[in-house]
């Protein structure tokens, strides 16, 4: 089936766009872990709530039990992994009800590098998950909150979530939880000085508390811990609450509502001393405000800094409160002061070209029109997490991988591996450039299975791709479901 006349699929995020980092599902609350060349985004995975009839009501946050899970080497073709079931009846941890707010580290454990996924579990405690893969399958290591309101100097934390965590060179590991300002209505000082945030020492095993947790003052705070380690210096950063504006230390403070900012200290412990803001509310640079959340971290010697916005809510007609995740660049001066960073939706520059030469996801892109993402193999559908396929696949639906080289010698084969069903038909071309006026490089038709529900096929491209190309992947007909693709010389 021919894909020349086919009208391409709307999509969320335009061409040369980089924000927000996927737009088939949402994901709020981000969290960023580097390992092994790849950067992994961990989110909380809101889900569109709908009323009796079917409408969309506002994110009420109280169904979230998933995190979501990207990945990516180039900073602009992210891989979608899934939705971690995280908490409730499916998820590892179900004895939570929530999972918000994911934080993210590895460490070796006994001589295995382990990877460990804290979260909330709604305002009230702190689980911890473990894999030994970034992206699963997680299982809960302890069965319970590794903090609640019983352990000590919690009890009164208005908010006991949004945690961060920091790994040190020598292992040592630190927790950072906490939020809300107390009293209602509060008082000015309450407003000033929450009390609110809490941080501790972790255990060699990452799953227990070495320390009682302590208190720490950010002025202002409203949630969104963030712990980075900067030379010798500690950043403790978080977003400020919502009474600054007209409060009589704003000026102080030089601080608005809603915004991101940090503390300094020479000890994970503290005592940490305010610096300034460094990230405005999202409403400022794309109109829908409310809470705001980042992540703060270095990729290939460049700072960055993950945040949310609402900007998919008002095209999507959702109810209000729904997030996705941005990526944007930080700059951290040589006397470790940090400047005021803006939101876009530009995001961030590809930082290398992309390997068409190796065996890729089909659910790796940097945008898309049309499709779905679903779980390609039984641990992911067990687990939520892992291997994701293209799904939902209808005429003109598609999907752009960015900056792809191939070479001077160029790509003289191109294969895909599906699940089809029996009335599977349609076709994948390979769309250079532009999604509407592009070259057609080669169509890889898709047809009779013989009855498998797995299919591999190939097919030899007349004219050599050379050089380095924006790769639109534009389908036809239904039936089927993209697993992975590669090209080959």
């Amino acid at each position: 089936m021919s894909t020349t006349k086919l009208t391409p699929a709307a999509t969320l995020k335009k061409p040369g766009e980089h924000n927000p980092l996927m737009t088939q599902r949402f994901g709020a609350d981000p969290y960023a872990l580097v390992y092994n060349g790849r950067i992994y985004i961990y989110m909380t995975a809101d889900v569109i709530e709908t009323n009796e009839d079917g409408s969309p009501k506002p994110n009420s946050y109280q169904k979230i039990n998933k995190i979501n899970v990207l990945s990516s080497d180039d900073m602009v073709n992210w891989t979608d992994h899934g939705s971690i079931f995280a908490a409730g009846d499916e998820g590892a941890a179900k004895w939570g009800g929530n999972s918000w707010a994911p934080a993210a580290a590895c460490k070796e454990v006994d001589g295995k590098m382990k990877f460990f996924l804290y979260f909330a579990n709604s305002g009230n405690g702190i689980g911890v998950l473990s894999a030994d893969s970034p992206v699963g399958p997680f299982t809960d290591p302890i069965g319970k909150a590794l903090i609640n309101r019983d352990t000590p100097n919690c009890a009164n934390v208005t908010w006991l979530f949004d945690p961060a965590v920091w790994v040190d060179k020598d292992g040592s590991a630190f927790i950072y939880v906490g939020g809300g300002v107390p009293g209602w209505p509060p008082t000015e000082d309450q407003i000033e000085h929450p009390h609110t945030a809490r941080m501790a020492k972790l255990g060699d095993d990452m799953i227990s508390l070495a320390t009682d947790p302590i208190a720490i003052d950010p002025p202002f705070l409203f949630e969104d811990s963030g712990i980075n380690r900067i030379g010798d210096t500690y950043y403790y950063s978080y977003c400020s609450n919502f009474n600054v504006d007209g409060h009589p230390s704003a000026s102080k403070y030089n601080l608005e509502n809603g915004q991101i900012c940090y503390m300094t200290s020479d000890s994970p412990f503290g005592p940490f001393t305010y610096q300034k803001a460094i990230l405005k509310n999202p409403g400022f640079y794309f109109g829908p405000g409310g809470n705001n959340h980042h992540c703060i971290f270095e990729f290939n010697g460049k700072y960055y800094i993950t945040y949310h916005s609402q900007i998919l809510d008002a095209p999507l007609k959702t109810g209000g409160g729904y997030r996705c995740t941005h990526i944007d660049e930080l700059t951290v001066n040589p006397d470790g002061s940090i400047e005021m960073a803006t939101g876009t939706r530009t995001g961030v520059k590809q930082l290398k070209y992309f390997n068409p030469y190796e065996t890729v996801s089909a659910a790796t892109m940097s945008t898309m029109g049309g499709i779905d993402t679903v779980p390609a193999d039984e641990i992911t559908k067990q687990y939520g997490s892992g291997t994701m396929k293209v799904s939902g696949i209808d005429d003109g639906d598609w999907i752009l991988v960015s900056g792809v080289d191939f070479g001077a010698d160029g790509a003289a084969l191109f294969g895909g591996t599906f699940s089809v069903n029996g009335d599977a038909k349609g076709a994948v071309t390979v769309r250079l450039d532009s999604l509407t006026d592009g070259k057609d490089a080669v169509t890889l038709p898709i047809g009779d299975s013989a009855g498998a529900s797995r299919l591999g096929v190939g097919i030899s491209i007349s004219e050599k791709i050379t050089g380095v190309h924006d790769v639109y992947f534009l389908f036809s007909g239904s039936g089927y479901e993209w697993i992975s693709w590669k090209f080959g010389k």
